[in-house]
Order: structure tokens, then sequence, then C-alpha cells
């Protein structure tokens, strides 16, 4: 079977190009030799290396992360919950103001928190694309647990003390 990575950029407004361009200098010089399917949203980006989708339905993206080995995403809370939650190897390239890919730097705050938490790693400057997916290949996540219940049962208690 096929190893697969699955890039996921979010439905962000503003394009991300340079994980893309990154991602494709590094399949080039033969550095990552696996299959790349991305969910671009609004970054345009024209790859004969990688399967570019603009947006996926919900199935088909869900899908390809559960049949996915690995996942590169933006710094996005949602595609970082999805991938943990489906026990995938994440490595996350956060948006930057300064590239002008977001509003401002809260992908780096959240990055930095999922990464001192252990359960994804991540690559702040791009130029460590290499090095950083060498040690995805090794990388052992901490086990996510959600705490939805943990709030479920807060509310519940909140509500019966009414």
């Amino acid at each position: 079977m096929d190893i697969l990575i699955f890039v996921i950029l979010g439905t962000q407004d503003k394009p991300f190009t340079r994980l893309l361009k990154a991602l494709e200098k590094e399949i080039k010089k033969g550095n990552i030799t696996e299959q790349v399917i991305v969910q671009a949203g609004s970054t345009i980006f024209k790859s004969k290396y990688m399967e570019i989708h603009d947006y996926l339905d919900m199935k088909t993206f869900n899908d390809y992360i559960k049949k996915c080995d690995y996942v590169i995403t933006h710094g996005g809370v949602g595609s970082i919950l999805d991938s943990l939650q489906k026990n995938k190897k994440v490595l996350v390239v956060p948006r930057q103001a300064k590239y002008d890919e977001h509003e401002n730097d809260h992908q780096l705050q959240i990055t930095e928190k999922f990464t001192d938490m252990g359960y994804i790693l991540s690559c702040i400057d791009i130029k460590d694309l290499k090095e950083k997916w060498e040690e995805l290949k090794e990388f052992k996540p901490k086990k996510y647990i959600s705490n939805n219940k943990k709030i479920i049962k807060n509310l519940e208690n909140y509500i019966d003390n009414i």
C-alpha cells in the first residue's frame, strides 16, 4: 500500500502558496516520495507532483484523513483536531501574518501549544521542512484525548445546580 500525505490548507481566504512551493521543492529533490493530496482552499497552485483539490466535501475530506499516513496542515484547530482524533502523525506549518497568510499570528500560538503538549510536530521556519518531515516519520505523538465529556459533565452539573 502506498504511503499517503494529506495536506490541509483550510478555508482561509488568503493563499498559502509558501507551503505548497516548499513541498514541491522537496518532492522534486526526492526528499518526499510519497503520494501527496492537497485540500488547497483558496490557494491557487498548479503541480504535476501533487493532486490538488480546492475544496472537498466533508465525506471525501474525512476519507482522506482516515486513509492517509501523515497530515501536513496549517495551524487551524479544526484541521489539527480532526487529524489527532483519527490518530494521525501531524506536522503543522502555521500561516504567518508576516507573509500575509493570515491577519494575525494566532496559528503560531496554537501550534506552539499543541507542540508543547506532545501531540504534533511543528515547522515554523519553512527552511526546516525536510528535517521536520524526516522527524515526523519517527515521531511518537502523545495520544489525543478529547475533554468534551468533561465539559458536558461540568455544564450538566451547572444546570442541575441552578
